[in-house]
């Protein structure tokens, strides 16, 4: 429980940080093309406070802590009113982009600081350590957190991607859709919470750990 607890202190503010990020993403890009209501609502900051959905961001994961079950969560969603959009179809794509384009970039970043850590030094001093060679150490924990970091917000990018509403995916892919297959579309996406809960209940959902693992091993340098 002791290292349960300690993976605990590392991913939560990673969690809520990249939530914030991804959330606030949304936003941002909603203002932009001319939807205000989340920025009216303070939804453009990364304070998590606004983004915190009480079962997504609090008792998911505590819940999950003490089950030894796996840590994942989800922030508050951001409203959007398609009535302030000039295309709202189109608009909407590129909102709901924005939530996976924040965490791949976010991703980006820490795997950058890893390999500033670990790969990059001229001197040669960190070259060819692993994440254990650090040891219950500030750089360790660092580390670690770089890792999970690059993990967690790939994993966010990936999930989120799933052609599914309520996720990302679905926006996007109903933006992409000729205008006469979109009232088909509608009627089928009402069920996407149905098919998400049918994946997980089924396992099939674990079929994402592959290009997770797979862009997690290529971002991050060798052995961490």
């Amino acid at each position: 429980m002791t290292d349960r607890l300690e993976f605990f202190i590392i991913f939560y503010p990673l969690m809520l940080f990249s939530l914030s990020l991804h959330e606030a993403a949304h936003a941002w890009v909603a203002n932009k093309f001319g939807d205000p209501t989340a920025r009216l609502l303070g939804r453009i900051t990364l304070n998590p406070f606004p983004h915190i959905d009480f079962i997504g961001t609090f008792v998911l994961p505590v819940v999950a802590i003490f089950m030894n079950f796996p840590l994942f969560g989800w922030g508050k969603p951001v409203p959007v009113d398609p009535r302030n959009l000039k295309r709202p179809r189109e608009d909407h794509l590129w909102i709901a982009l924005a939530g996976p384009v924040s965490n791949t970039l976010l991703a980006l970043v820490i795997a950058g600081i890893a390999h500033g850590i670990v790969g990059l030094d001229n001197r040669g001093v960190f070259q060819g350590l692993t994440r254990d060679s650090f040891g219950a150490t500030a750089l360790g924990y660092l580390v670690a957190a770089c890792h999970l970091g690059v993990m967690l917000n790939i994993a966010l990018a990936v999930f989120n991607l799933l052609p599914i509403f309520p996720l990302d995916g679905g926006g996007i892919i109903r933006g992409l859709l000729p205008a006469k297959w979109v009232d088909s579309y509608d009627r089928f996406a009402q069920y996407g919470m149905w098919i998400i809960l049918i994946l997980l209940v089924t396992g099939a959902l674990h079929v994402i750990a592959v290009p997770i693992q797979y862009l997690t091993r290529i971002l991050l340098p060798a052995g961490l």
